[in-house]
């Protein structure tokens, strides 16, 4: 996505998210780009699930922990801690949701914002 100094902050913002979130080996992790949308409420959802909710739980706290360690920034609104089916982290410009895997089938968040930009994130070893 660039170099840090010369990067887009909601990108760099995705980009430490998606580590964290690599980092707990979230599943099929999806950045959705809004910022052409109309009235897009975000510039970008990053979308992903884990197999259980321990799981799901850790992912969110690494992102969290990602986010304040590398750039100082914590969640503006954080929800679904309680029962573990759908995490949403609201970092305005980036909202992250961490599905249980069939939390998210059902909910298909992808087909909703089927007009923003699809990058399916492939996993760094």
């Amino acid at each position: 996505m660039g170099s840090k100094s010369s990067q887009d902050p909601s990108e760099l913002l995705t980009e430490v998210i998606i580590n964290g979130i690599q980092e707990k080996k979230g599943n099929e992790i999806i950045c959705l780009d809004l910022r052409e949308i109309p009235n897009g409420i975000a510039d970008f959802f990053i979308v992903c699930h884990g197999d259980s909710d321990r799981q799901v739980e850790a992912i969110a706290d690494s992102v969290i922990e990602m986010t304040e360690m590398e750039l100082d920034d914590s969640p503006w609104h954080k929800e679904g801690f309680e029962n573990k089916d759908w995490i949403l982290l609201d970092y305005v410009t980036v909202v992250v949701h961490i599905f249980h895997k069939n939390a998210r089938d059902f909910y298909n968040l992808e087909t909703l914002w089927a007009d923003a930009k699809k990058k399916v994130i492939e996993y760094q070893k």
